[in-house]
């Protein structure tokens, strides 16, 4: 899948492409709006995520321009937060609506489902992080080449999202959400999932799967009473 990031602001542009790559995408760039309808025509790219206030050419203009010639799934993203904006971007043919600022994970599940909703399927991707790779289809860790350990649905839930925001501490609250949705969890929960699936890095790692071994392979960071974050090595030792 081929992904074009329209967006004058190149830090914030630059990180949404480092999010969509790590999803699998290809990812085209261009900074102001005639430079974007100009790309969108050379790359036919599959999904456009479209800034609204640019120079040259706003996103709202080059939403029109797009949905003259194709149905390209578009996602508009604006500090403008106003009903008016938002029912004049989907009024142009626009597919969601994005109000900065918002998190990458929004971004990732945003365009998935306008992909879906056009009939173009995403497959998962494998996600990297330092030596760590998980396959989400498989559920399947291996860290720096060795064979891969599986993982339950949870774990490898847990590990996929602190994965796609490694380096950062996640909360408690944040995780639990993410990981037990509407069924709920607790700290309780969460704290024996950690555990479960250091074991499983360690055994990864080819370490003993016992406890004191775990340190060796510590890849996941705990910040009493906060939460927990994956600290991204280049090597498993």
């Amino acid at each position: 899948m081929k992904a074009l990031i329209v967006d004058d602001d190149r830090v914030l542009a630059d990180v949404l492409a480092f999010t969509l790559r790590r999803e699998g995408f290809e990812v085209v760039l261009a900074h102001d709006g005639e430079a974007g309808f100009q790309r969108w025509a050379d790359e036919e790219p599959d999904l456009v995520v479209l800034d609204v206030n640019m120079p040259r050419l706003d996103g709202f203009a080059v939403c029109r321009r797009i949905r003259a010639q194709a149905d390209t799934p578009i996602i508009l993203l604006t500090v403008r937060g106003e009903e008016d904006d938002i029912v004049h971007g989907l009024g142009l043919g626009a597919d969601d609506y994005i109000t900065k600022p918002f998190s990458p994970r929004q971004l990732v599940a945003r365009a998935h489902a306008v992909l879906r909703r056009a009939g173009k399927t995403t497959a998962p991707a494998i996600r990297q992080a330092g030596e760590l790779a998980l396959d989400p289809s498989r559920r399947e860790l291996s860290i720096g080449g060795r064979e891969a350990v599986s993982l339950t649905p949870l774990e490898s839930r847990l590990l996929d999202y602190l994965m796609l925001n490694a380096g950062h501490i996640l909360t408690n609250e944040t995780i639990i959400s993410h990981v037990w949705g509407a069924e709920g969890g607790d700290r309780d929960m969460l704290r024996q999932l950690v555990h479960r699936l250091r074991l499983k890095v360690a055994q990864a790692c080819d370490a003993d799967a016992e406890e004191s071994s775990v340190a060796s392979c510590a890849f996941i960071e705990t910040v009493p009473s906060l939460g927990y974050g994956l600290i991204v090595s280049t090597s498993a030792d």
